[in-house]
């Protein structure tokens, strides 16, 4: 750390943006001996790693795992994500050959008083606005996979309701990454006949949701979809569950359009020029 930030401290922001990037193909090769053709390139300092190539590394012997939880962050920030990048930084320093996976941040938080989850200071991963903001566009997928299901089934009431689904006990809600308290509770559907059949609904945000924790479980596309088809969306007045299946494929390819059902990982910078991982959103 530059002694002139003891004198002077720089804001998060400042510190990410003067930062040095290396290209992450090059980065990717030179510190994890990941060739480029098992990379799909976000720009020059983003990429997602093939699930194919994270298999053919099965064979190889485990590494040592150190996990990073349950810290309350100071008033600085130091929590989590700083410490986790902190002590990579430290392990690479004495020689150790490390590398740090954090989750993926969502939006909602970086625009509250928790603020962005790249971490501080010296100790935080760079692209820093594209990881806080929209990164390669996984959330986005998930929410809009979710948000695909709740228009199946609003439409399906609306065009006779076949299944008999109850509109009292539909118990899919709609998603949204953003931390919004208005949306927690609403009655949609209103507005007259061609708006369909108004009903109590609200919104999580889209790390809560169903299709994100499914995403994170399954192990690949078929998974995913087997998955998707046991998802449990309402009742029938009989009280009978009313299941997915028959549009689990729908579901699927709005999660796939985004490359996210091939379950990659992220890559970043750290201000050190070594990756980083970002899991799973």
């Amino acid at each position: 750390m530059p002694a002139e930030q003891h004198k002077a401290p720089k804001s998060d922001i400042d510190i990410a943006q003067a930062a040095k990037m290396r290209p992450i193909m090059e980065l990717a090769k030179e510190k994890l001996g990941i060739a480029p053709e098992n990379l799909d390139p976000y720009g020059h300092y983003k990429a997602k790693v093939s699930i194919n190539y994270i298999k053919s590394l099965q064979s190889r012997p485990n590494g040592k795992l150190i996990l990073v939880t349950a810290i309350t962050p100071t008033p600085a920030g130091e929590g989590k994500t700083t410490t986790t990048v902190g002590l990579t930084d430290a392990l690479n320093k004495i020689g150790k050959k490390a590398m740090l996976c954090l989750r993926e941040p969502s939006l909602g938080p970086c625009f509250g008083v928790k603020g962005g989850a790249a971490g501080g200071g010296y100790a935080q991963v760079v692209p820093m606005e594209d990881i806080n903001l929209h990164f390669t566009g996984d959330l986005h997928a998930i929410g809009t996979a979710n948000n695909l299901l709740c228009a199946l089934i609003d439409n399906h009431i609306y065009w006779g309701n076949s299944l008999g689904i109850d509109a009292r006990r539909v118990t899919w809600r709609r998603a949204i990454d953003m931390n919004e308290r208005s949306l927690r509770s609403i009655v949609s559907s209103l507005g007259g006949v061609a708006n369909g059949f108004p009903r109590e609904d609200g919104f999580d945000i889209v790390v809560a949701s169903e299709v994100m924790a499914i995403f994170c479980l399954s192990n690949d596309l078929a998974d995913l979809k087997r998955r998707l088809g046991n998802v449990v969306v309402g009742q029938t007045r009989a009280r009978e569950l009313v299941v997915l299946v028959g549009q689990k494929r729908a579901v699927a390819i709005a999660v796939r359009n985004n490359r996210v059902a091939r379950r990659y990982s992220g890559l970043a910078t750290r201000l050190t020029s070594t990756s980083a991982r970002l899991a799973g959103a």
